[in-house]
């Protein structure tokens, strides 16, 4: 039997990653294929990039495509950015990817996306209430999901704590530049996540990014009220959350016509 297919891309300011996804087991249903970002990384250019992804697989016409972006979205247009070119800022992305494509296409913040990940089919699947993932990396990334919904763009690794841009201090490029220990980063994780703790009072908190690997060097360390635990889908989340909410959109589609 034919499992239900959507295509998930992930836009970094390196690579542009990207693999059909079986929506019902959210796991990759091909090898993820990676292209580097292109040097001059215009809307155009990265557009024809993943015109080349989605045209690398054998894919069912009607399959939508989902893309994981590394900025807030606004309804799919782009607010600022700032990892590619800053010819982006204003740009409708579903509409230039379905000229390039010929596909139904939804973008989201790649936070949201990974978060969504998470939610459908990884370490908060089956969870109530509200619940943050948040992704530790170069910055700190931010999912907020209220009783299965999303609450978009949320961008709470901007938090101002004691006076400094939270990723400033807390993100896991904090601790390899200055050079900390796990105890010692956990300390700012700590004053971190208490302070989001205090504002939002999640149910529970799942950690992702490449650092989440070595969660039990960290994550025992911290005292919180919610349930804190790792991401599940690690770097896969982005392209499986993309993947999903493009099948959602497309479905609300499929409702409308009817």
């Amino acid at each position: 039997m034919a499992h239900d297919l959507a295509f998930g891309i992930d836009i970094g300011g390196s690579g542009i990653k990207g693999a059909p996804v079986d929506l019902d087991t959210g796991e990759f249903a091909a090898d993820r294929l990676r292209i580097p970002t292109p040097a001059e990384s215009t809307p155009e250019a990265v557009a024809q990039v993943l015109a080349e992804l989605v045209s690398s697989f054998d894919l069912p016409k009607k399959a939508p495509l989902g893309v994981a972006f590394p900025a807030p979205m606004d309804h799919g247009v782009v607010r600022f950015i700032a990892n590619l070119d800053q010819s982006w800022k204003g740009v409708n992305l579903p509409e230039l990817l379905h000229e390039t494509t010929g596909r139904q296409v939804t973008a989201v913040n790649d936070a949201d996306a990974a978060g969504i990940g998470e939610q459908r089919y990884g370490a908060a699947k089956g969870k109530d209430g509200t619940v943050l993932v948040v992704t530790l990396g170069t910055g700190i990334g931010s999912a907020l999901i209220v009783d299965g919904v999303l609450v978009p763009n949320t961008e709470l690794g901007h938090l101002e704590i004691d006076g400094f841009d939270a990723e400033s201090r807390a993100a896991d490029s904090a601790r390899e530049r200055e050079g900390l220990d796990f105890p010692a980063w956990a300390d700012r994780l700590q004053r971190y996540f208490e302070t989001v703790e205090m504002l939002l009072s999640p149910d529970l908190i799942v950690v992702g990014g490449g650092v989440s690997k070595k969660h039990a060097e960290f994550l025992p360390l911290l005292n919180l009220r919610a349930t804190i635990i790792p991401a599940e889908l690690r770097n896969a989340a982005g392209i499986v959350g993309a993947a999903a909410m493009a099948d959602t959109e497309a479905s609300k589609g499929r409702k409308r016509k009817h």
